[in-house]
């Protein structure tokens, strides 16, 4: 299987660390490949209209995209326990915290948009603050209430990958007044999966 990858995606990521704790990531050949909405690349829309990675290209040819599908896939695929519990309540637990964790990096694409990558003169504020206050909102709600606690699962992956690029890109932080969730991530980095998946490079225009 071909894995269309990005090195600096959150997205991408959360797949290949997965795959990492399943044993299946010598089964994906990873190629890394640039994505902008203003840089068209043509064998990411070969093989997802949306023009977006990560995307999954199966030897049969079918071509499987977004984060939580190209995972839900991988995780049929191993003889070991199901990180994405077939029902039961820490299934939907785990589908929130995975949810969660997208919304806060897509927060965090968008702060950056407004803030890093839309020229200056066009910037507005009102919308880096709405973005900022999702994040804050968002580490407060998992100090609180959501540090996760059980065995690993596809809520725990989504969230570690969310928090890494969220201090990949220098963005609002989490960890001051935030012990539980900082010490929670400082272990999960040291997974690894995580160390063998590390975010870089910087956004193409």
């Amino acid at each position: 299987m071909k894995l269309f990858y990005q090195t600096h995606s959150p997205y991408a990521r959360q797949v290949l660390v997965l795959a990492y704790e399943t044993g299946l990531a010598d089964r994906l050949a990873v190629i890394h490949h640039e994505t902008s909405p203003t840089l068209r690349n043509e064998a990411v829309f070969a093989v997802n209209p949306l023009g977006k990675v990560p995307a999954l290209l199966l030897d049969d040819g079918t071509a499987l995209f977004d984060s939580a599908v190209i995972c839900d896939y991988l995780d049929a695929l191993h003889g070991g326990r199901r990180l994405i519990s077939a029902s039961g309540l820490g299934r939907w637990q785990a589908l929130r915290l995975q949810a969660l964790a997208h919304g806060i990096a897509d927060a965090g694409g968008l702060l950056c948009q407004e803030t890093v990558r839309r020229p200056a003169a066009y910037r507005y504020a009102a919308m880096s603050d709405g973005q900022t206050e999702k994040l804050v909102a968002a580490f407060d709600f998992l100090e609180r209430e959501a540090v996760p606690d059980g065995p690993l699962d596809i809520g725990q992956i989504a969230l570690a990958t969310a928090l890494s690029w969220i201090e990949f890109r220098n963005l609002p932080g989490f960890r001051e007044g935030r012990p539980r969730l900082a010490r929670w991530y400082d272990r999960f980095a040291q997974r690894p999966s995580m160390l063998a998946t590390p975010l870089e490079g910087e956004v193409v225009e």
